[in-house]
This record gives C-alpha cells, sequence and structure tokens, in this order.
C-alpha cells in the first residue's frame, strides 16, 4: 500500500479503493454525516459525545490525546458532494491514562529495552470502557472488510512514522478477528454486566437470589433508608445545570477521594456542553439527606443499555455507593424495560450482587519485533487467565439458575 503524497500520516491509499484519510478531530466533520454511521451503536461514538470532548480542552492541548479521525469518502462522480462511507475515532496519545485497557506494563519493557512506546495511535473513545464497534460504516457497506481496510491504514501510518503501535480497544469480536487477520494480536478482558430477565419490579429481581444474599441486598437498601437518605432520579428535561453542577461536585469529590490513583479527565465545561447536547441519553441519580444532594451517579442510555460512568460523594454513608451506583440503575432498568446495564471497568463486589462476568476484546499492533514478540507471547497467557476467570465467576454467579427461579 503506497503512501499518497509524502510520508506524511494525512493521507494513504487503502488497500482498495475509496481512499483512508486521516483529518482533524470528529468535530470537524458535520454532525449528521457522522451520526449517520453511528446510527444505533454506544452513544459514546455520537459526534455529540466526541466533539464535547474536543471543544471543551478534555482531549488535545497537553492532554497526551490529539483528536484525529479516519475516514473514507465515496469516489467522486458527476460534481456530486461525496458520501461518507467509513470512519473510526483515531487518537495519538502521549500517555497510556485514560483507556482502561492496561499497557503500562508494555510501556515500562518497551523502556528498559530501549524502544520508543510513545506516540501511539489508539482507535477508541477517551475515559470510557465501553464496548462497540470501533469501525463504523454506513449502511450499506461491509463492516469487517472495512475493519480490514482500516487495520491495513493503521499499520501504514506506524511503520511509516515515528509511531510504536496501533491499539484497538473494546472493540467487536468480529472486528478483532478482521485485525488478526492484518497482523494485531487480539487481548481478552472481563466486565461485570446486569442483564435484565423481564423482571417485573426490584423484589422480583431479588428472587433471583439465595436467601442470603436476597437478605442482605434487602438490609443494604434498608440502611440508606436509616441514615434519612432518599434517591432521586433525573432525565430529560430534568437533567437542569444545576443537577450537573451537583454531578460535577462529585465527580471530582471521587477523584480527591481516591488521592494517588484519581485523574480528573473531564471539566466543567464538558459537563456544561453535555446538559445541552446529550441530555436525552443522560440518567443521573442523585442521593438527598434532607435538602441537601450528598452523592451522585451519572449515567448514559441508549436503545436497551444503560452505561454507568461518573460517580461520587461528599459524605461517609454506610452502603451508599451499592445503592446509588448499582441498584438505583438496576430499578431504573426494570421500571423502563432496558435489557442491560454496564457499570464500568473493575469491582469484584458488582459479581456478588448479580452482575456476571462479560469478556471484552480489544486488538494491538507493535512496530518493534522484539516487542511484538514478548507481548504476543503474555497475551497467549493472559487469554487463557481471562477464559479461565470469567468461567469461573458464571459458575459462582450469586443469581440462581433459571431452572431454580
Amino acid at each position: 500500500m503506497a503512501p499518497h503524497g509524502d510520508n506524511s500520516p494525512n493521507t494513504l491509499d487503502c488497500i482498495a479503493m475509496p481512499r483512508i484519510e486521516m483529518t482533524e478531530g470528529v468535530s470537524t466533520l458535520p454532525r449528521e454525516a457522522w451520526n449517520r454511521l453511528v446510527v444505533d451503536e454506544s452513544p459514546f461514538l455520537e459526534w455529540d459525545w466526541l466533539a464535547s470532548l474536543e471543544e471543551t480542552g478534555c482531549v488535545g492541548g497537553n492532554t497526551g490525546w490529539i483528536a484525529r479521525t479516519l475516514v473514507a469518502y465515496e469516489d467522486e462522480s458527476d460534481g456530486k458532494p461525496q458520501e461518507l462511507l467509513a470512519a473510526c475515532p483515531l487518537y495519538i496519545k502521549f500517555n497510556s491514562e485514560g483507556e482502561f485497557v492496561y499497557d503500562h506494563g508494555w510501556s515500562h519493557a518497551a523502556e528498559r529495552a530501549g524502544i520508543a512506546y510513545f506516540p501511539k495511535l489508539l482507535v477508541g473513545v477517551p475515559f470510557t470502557p465501553v464496548s462497540g464497534a470501533r469501525f463504523l460504516v454506513a449502511e450499506g457497506q461491509d463492516r469487517v472488510q472495512w475493519a480490514r481496510q482500516f487495520g491495513a491504514a493503521l499499520r501504514e501510518i506506524c511503520n511509516e512514522q515515528d509511531i510504536s503501535g496501533a491499539h484497538v480497544n473494546f472493540c467487536r469480536p468480529d472486528e478483532v478477528d478482521a485485525l488478526a487477520e492484518m497482523g494485531f494480536d487480539k487481548r481478552v478482558g472481563f466486565q461485570y454486566h446486569w442483564k435484565n430477565r423481564d423482571y417485573k419490579n426490584f423484589d422480583d429481581y431479588l428472587q433471583c437470589f439465595r436467601s442470603k444474599r436476597r437478605n442482605q441486598i434487602r438490609r443494604e437498601r434498608r440502611e440508606l433508608e436509616k441514615q434519612g437518605a432518599r434517591l432521586q432520579f433525573y432525565v430529560g428535561d430534568e437533567v437542569t445545570p444545576d443537577v450537573m453542577k451537583e454531578m460535577f461536585r462529585f465527580y471530582l469529590a471521587n477523584i480527591e477521594n481516591h488521592h494517588y490513583w484519581g485523574r480528573q479527565y473531564l471539566n466543567q465545561a464538558f459537563f456544561d456542553v453535555i446538559t445541552e447536547r446529550f441530555r436525552d441519553r443522560l440518567q443521573i441519580t442523585l442521593a438527598w439527606q434532607g435538602d441537601e444532594a450528598v452523592a451522585g451517579t451519572m449515567n448514559v442510555f441508549k436503545g436497551d443499555v444503560l452505561y454507568g460512568r461518573y460517580w461520587g460523594t461528599d459524605r461517609h454513608l454506610r452502603h451508599l455507593h451499592f445503592n446509588t451506583c448499582y441498584y438505583a440503575p438496576i430499578e431504573f432498568c426494570i421500571e423502563r424495560g432496558l435489557a442491560r446495564f454496564e457499570p464500568g471497568a473493575g469491582g469484584e463486589y458488582k459479581q456478588v450482587r448479580g452482575f456476571d462476568a462479560e469478556p471484552t476484546v480489544s486488538g494491538h499492533y507493535l512496530k518493534d519485533d522484539r516487542l511484538a514478540h514478548a507481548v504476543r507471547a503474555f497475551l497467549v497467557q493472559e487469554r487463557d487467565q481471562s477464559a479461565q476467570t470469567i468461567e469461573w465467576f458464571r459458575e459462582q454467579s450469586a443469581l440462581k439458575p433459571r431452572s431454580q427461579e
């Protein structure tokens, strides 16, 4: 695949026409054209979310994230406007912060071997460990074939430029299989997801637990009431600037509470912008004690899925976290008939509260053969370990088998 023009990574010829080009961030593309590719995919791929991150400075500048996109347009004909056929959100990374597919060990190994690990390329959504399509295509296009072509384009950029590799995080299984054909290595992790078995209400959901765990959850929910706290949902027009101001305050509080591990990726401007642009996708839960908000969670929903994103509190109340981050969203899903709740990365304590392990996949290409060989050997072992762990957690599910309900 020959470079287009000079050796700049800004444009390149794909395996087959039409040409794939690297452009500036998503915010520079027409909103309608981008969202025509997203359609029913993850809400975090929508123009409003990605462009808001760029426009408010959450990416760009000195953040370590330089926003780019790979795009492919139909061939020019008869002077008609070109249609966007395929695209993916791309970032030039100068650190490994905010990715949630942890490669710090790889970068440290590269440094010890005298191999430059940064900059690197990342296809994904900043600060968002949510799986979904990473290669977006217009109706009628073959997404898997485009995944192969984008994979080839990513490799070419790395090979011809001072870029160590390309990483496609939280992609779909068929995409990672297509990338494997282009020399990418598959990585498997897992998260805990909640699935709706057509529960009528929260008590109906509790019947799926064995008595010990069911009684424990009931005690945890009663404990919040004993402390004089109540939870309130906010959706649509109820998500006012005042509600989001409280949510940002709790977001900052959670970062402060985590001390060394806390990272502030978002700013007040981002919260202000998505209040206007993304309100119809937001679900906020605030915990109130008297007339004072003491905790909050920000979730995002689209289609039949709820995604947990941010939480925080400035007051220690027993079982506040479990109630606000898990039980309240589950109740919201049951009320709305949503099929799945993905609360985010980490947390084995989710498993005992009815969340089961689900695999996540990513694809990784490293230009340096020495580093690639070492990482490939590591990934073989990690995939086996992840598969065994997922199987073990599923066997130990806190939920009774359907035959026992």
